[in-house]
């Protein structure tokens, strides 16, 4: 496996990032303009269409490197498409993968909480930082 430096790593997740958030911004325009809907109000179709893309191409993607498929590219492989693209396309795909491997580990208590805790905490998070903002 072919180790990078800190800058090689980094500009692989900065590349990948970079095409990963111009594709979820794209999906966003083509599924509103496919679907008649408003962009604020209703169900949120384009996020729901990015996190299941993503969430599916997390799983080849997790697949193709438990198999050895980018040989002695794992890494600079896994952080430019799975670190970089799809974490600039949808940060839910990472969630998915890291509940799905605690289940696999045996540990269902702790995705169950993991779950519920991140969507709590992250709409409480949300709802804070709007106050926050909203009080000045």
């Amino acid at each position: 496996m072919t180790s990078l430096s800190p800058i090689n790593a980094s500009l692989c997740v900065a590349f990948g990032g970079g095409i990963g958030a111009l594709l979820r911004y794209q999906l966003g325009r083509a599924v509103t303009a496919w679907l008649p809907i408003q962009p604020v109000g209703g169900f949120p179709w384009p996020t729901f269409a990015a996190n299941s893309l993503g969430g599916l191409a997390m799983g080849v993607l997790v697949g193709c490197l438990a198999r050895g498929m980018a040989g002695d590219f794992e890494e600079p492989v896994r952080l430019m498409l799975g670190v970089g693209l799809l974490g600039g396309f949808t940060t839910f795909s990472s969630f998915s993968v890291e509940t799905w491997l605690l289940i696999e580990d045996g540990q269902a208590g702790i995705a169950l909480l993991y779950v519920l805790a991140s969507v709590a905490v992250s709409i409480g998070a949300l709802v804070c930082g709007l106050s926050l903002t909203r009080m000045f």
